[in-house]
Parts: structure tokens; C-alpha cells; sequence
């Protein structure tokens, strides 16, 4: 809860409590006005929400109280009642704040301020999530880039067709995300982007994610000189909103669609971790699930739309808000979940880009019959030890350049994203134990730190930050080593 909302909810509660003493010792106006002031503050300063609606008619139940202060006693069955009214009220005006609250994101570090943008682009690809085969692959990207603007108009977070997907989701209202107008994102829409030239790097989402889920990375890395293009994944992300106002959201009939009937491809692999077989004998099990789960098909289709997005970046270069912006020699690619698989897949087949980083995906596709040829950072959440570690097969062969692989340690799968800090409850957000802003400021301290060695090229010993964090555990493999 926020300082001003527990102020107003601790106010009018303790008046309830104590209503009949405080009555006999201050004049009604004084009542009225110390119970008034609280509210007119949280009003003109935060604002109205839905959260604090329990809040606000427990404080209009005071206020009723301090005005008509009623001297007739109540039998013990309407005094009964109250204290249950009032329990659950209370109860309420705690829970909802708590669960959903309007939460901090933490302010970038570096010298730039960061801005951002939204770039519409149609493929010649065939859209194969659509009935209509005369549908072609549509992207949204959102860009972050660097600027030295101070200010300008904040982005609000998410947009509307990414809370309405999320809503969808989880069977809400869609007015119920309608209080994330009051975060602030410390990012500024079509502010000028800084007169320099910037690496760029393109960044893919997770599977039933979006673009904007990831304010507290990818506006750190812009504010540190990179301009980075998030890709959302149409039909796979939450939620896209396309210029003319429409909205597409996940598709859940393709995905049961593509996943029906796949599961005994991965029975082997859960048997051959049980059954605790030998690397060596676990290998040729998981290597098939790999190459052959219907998740490679997504991976790869989401590789393809990272591909087109590479594509156009020399157009981009040459014309319009970018131009003259854009070092598209020092590329690098990030991803999280199955972006982060999307990411490596892209890295491995496209030799335009110069380094790419997962961030705690699972590594399907071909990888795991050959290795990169450039330097590659693995980010892995700190998974129970019951875990199938499909990544130590997918990796085995590692980079001929260098591989990088850390664990942040007491973290889950979402602590890559914002969502720990939007759902502070570890059980509904599927965080770790490790603080929110901290499992962050180690996840961009090692990705800029490693994009700063392999893209901008500056001297940067990544191996220190093994030491420099007690929750960071970090090796590297140096050309064709292996375990």
C-alpha cells in the first residue's frame, strides 16, 4: 500500500474504533476536518483507484459517524453486524493495495534519458496463426532508445490491447488494470533521441508476454546507449494494439491446437532425468525432445520475425526518426523464456549479429547439434535440483568464441521481468526469494556489462561480477571447452 493510502485507511479507522471518546473531547468541525485532510491528499496526489475503493467507504462510513455521531445504542446483534462489516472492510482495503498495488519501477542508471516509440511493420511472411491465407505476419516493436531530453510526455504502461490480452487472461475486468496509468515508467514517448550513434540491440518476449512487460530492463539498457527494438510476437504475445486501434491478442485455439498430442515427445526426457541416467545416456533422449517439440516451431517462427526486424534496420538507418542513429554493425540480440531460445536460435543463424544473451529459456531447436560462433550469455533463474535441465544438453557444445552461464541465485522465472514488482505476492508471480530490484540490478548489470565487451568493445572484466554479487553465480567458457 502507499504511504497516503494507509495514512487515510489508519485515520478512519481508529476514529471508527474510538468514535465515541473522540467525540467527547473534540468539536464535530475538528472531527471532520482531521478525517477530511488525509483524503483531499491522497485524492490530489494519487488519485482514485479500484483498489482503494474498501478504503474510501470505510472512511465515508466515518465521516457519516463524526457528522450524525449517533447516541442511541446498538442491541449486540446490529453490534455484531458492524464489527463484521467493518472486519471484512477492512480486510479488503488491506488485500486489494497489497496484491495489485501501484508499484515503484526502479529509475534507470545510466547518462540518457530514455525515450520510446512504436513502429509498425508488415512482413511477406504467410501468417500461419490465421485461418486466412492471404494474412501476412504483422509486428508491433516497441522501441527504447537513448536521448538528452529531460522530460516529455510519460509512457503509460502497457498498452491497451497488452491490459486488455492481460486481462483476458487471467478473466478480469478489463477496467481492472486501469490504475497502471499511475506508474511511472521514467520513459518518455517520441522525445528526440540523442544525436550519436548507438548498437542496437532487438529484443524477444516470453510466450503469453508482451513487449512492454519488460520496462525495468529494457529502459535500463537504452539509458546506457543502445537503442533497443522489443518485438511483440502477434497472436503469441498477451496483447498488440496496431495504429488503427485494433487489438489482437493470444491465441489460445492455435496454441491448443499446435500442442495437442505432444506431450509423450517430452515423457522420455522427464523419465531419463527420474531414472538419473548418465549425461552421457540422457543426452540422445533430450537431444530428440529438443529438435522435435512443438515449442521449437514457436522458437523458430519468433527467430524469423527477428530476422525481419534485422532487415529493416538499414532502412530505418537511412530515413525517418532513425536516421543516422543506428551502428547496425555492433547487433546484439536478448530474449527472455522462449524469446531467450528465439534469441540464441536467431544469433546461431544470422550472421549479422554480433552477440546474444537468453535470459532463463529453454534452448530448443538445433543448437544443441552444433555451437555458436559468437560470444553468448545464458541467464538462468536458480531452478530446484528436481528440475529437467534441458540447457546443459542444448549448450554442450557451447561457442568457439566464448559462452557465458550464470545463475541468479533464489530467483524464479519472473524475476526477469516487471512482474514481481507489479505482483509483490511470490506465490501469483512466480518470483524467488531474491528482492525484486536486486534480481534486476544483477540481470542488467551482466547484460549491459556484456553487451558494453562484445558490441561497443570497452574493457570490461564480466568475470567480477561473480564476486561483486553474492546472489550472481557466473562461469565462462572460452572457445570449444567443455564441462
Amino acid at each position: 500500500m502507499e504511504f497516503l493510502e494507509i495514512l487515510l485507511l489508519v485515520v478512519a479507522s481508529a476514529y471508527l474504533l474510538t468514535a465515541k471518546s473522540i467525540n467527547q473531547k473534540l468539536k464535530k468541525a475538528y472531527i471532520l476536518l482531521i478525517l477530511a485532510l488525509p483524503f483531499c491528499i491522497q485524492i490530489i496526489l494519487v488519485g482514485p483507484h479500484w483498489q482503494i475503493y474498501p478504503t474510501y467507504l470505510i472512511w465515508l462510513i466515518a465521516m457519516m459517524v463524526a457528522y450524525f455521531q449517533p447516541e442511541r445504542k446498538s442491541s449486540i446483534v446490529v453490534r455484531g453486524l458492524k464489527v463484521i462489516g467493518f472486519t471484512i472492510l477492512l480486510a479488503l482495503a488491506i488485500a486489494l493495495p497489497s496484491i495489485l498495488p501501484i508499484f515503484q519501477l526502479p529509475t534507470p542508471t545510466g547518462p540518457y534519458t530514455v525515450g520510446t516509440s512504436d513502429i509498425y511493420f508488415e512482413s511477406n511472411r504467410e501468417e500461419v496463426i490465421t485461418p486466412d491465407e492471404s494474412d501476412k505476419r504483422r509486428l508491433m516493436i516497441k522501441t527504447f532508445y537513448p536521448s538528452t531530453q529531460k522530460n516529455g510526455k510519460q509512457d503509460p504502461y502497457v498498452d491497451k490491447g497488452g491490459r486488455n490480452g492481460f486481462a483476458r487472461k487471467y478473466g478480469l475486468p478489463t477496467s481492472t488494470l486501469n490504475y497502471l496509468d499511475k506508474v511511472e515508467t521514467h520513459v518518455y514517448r517520441d522525445i528526440q533521441i540523442a544525436d550519436e550513434t548507438f548498437p542496437v540491440i532487438v529484443f524477444s518476449h516470453g510466450y503469453n508476454s508482451k513487449a512492454n512487460g519488460y520496462y525495468a530492463i529494457l529502459s535500463e539498457i537504452a539509458s546506457h546507449g543502445y537503442v533497443v527494438f522489443a518485438i511483440n510476437h502477434t497472436y503469441e504475445s498477451t496483447g498488440t494494439t496496431f495504429p488503427d486501434g485494433s487489438e489482437v491478442y493470444f491465441d489460445y485455439d492455435y496454441a491448443g491446437k499446435i500442442e495437442a498430442n505432444t506431450w509423450q515427445k517430452m515423457e522420455p526426457i522427464i523419465n531419463a532425468f527420474k531414472q538419473n541416467l548418465s549425461f552421457e545416456e540422457r543426452h540422445p533422449i533430450v537431444e530428440k525432445g529438443l529438435t522435435t517439440y512443438f515449442v521449437k516451431g514457436i522458437v523458430e517462427r519468433w527467430e524469423k520475425d527477428i530476422e525481419d526486424v534485422i532487415s529493416e534496420l538499414d532502412e530505418w538507418n537511412n530515413a525517418g526518426f532513425f536516421k543516422g542513429k543506428l551502428n547496425t554493425a555492433a547487433l546484439g540480440v536478448l530474449g527472455h523464456s522462449r524469446g531467450g531460445g528465439a534469441a540464441g536460435d536467431a544469433l546461431l543463424k544470422d550472421d549479422r549479429i554480433k552477440a546474444g544473451a537468453n535470459l532463463d529459456g529453454v534452448q530448443w531447436g538445433q543448437i544443441v547439434d552444433s555451437a555458436f560462433q559468437k560470444p553468448f550469455l545464458f541467464l538462468s533463474a536458480d531452478w530446484p535440483a528436481e528440475h529437467e535441465n534441458l540447457n546443459q544438453h542444448a549448450y554442450v557444445n557451447k561457442s568457439t568464441s566464448i559462452f557465458y552461464e550464470g545463475i541468479l541465485l533464489h530467483s524464479g522465472h519472473s524475476n526477469f521481468m516487471d512482474i514481481p514488482f507489479m505482483v509483490p505476492f511470490k506465490k501469483l508471480s512466480e518470483a524467488g526469494d531474491i528482492e525484486p530490484g536486486l534480481a534486476i540490478e544483477i540481470t542488467n548489470k551482466l547484460t549491459i556489462s556484456f553487451f558494453d565487451k562484445y558490441l561497443k568493445n570497452k574493457d570490461v572484466d564480466i568475470l567480477s561480477l561473480d564476486s561483486a554479487y553474492e546472489m550472481l553465480k557466473l562461469k565462462a567458457y572460452p572457445g570449444d571447452s567443455r564441462e
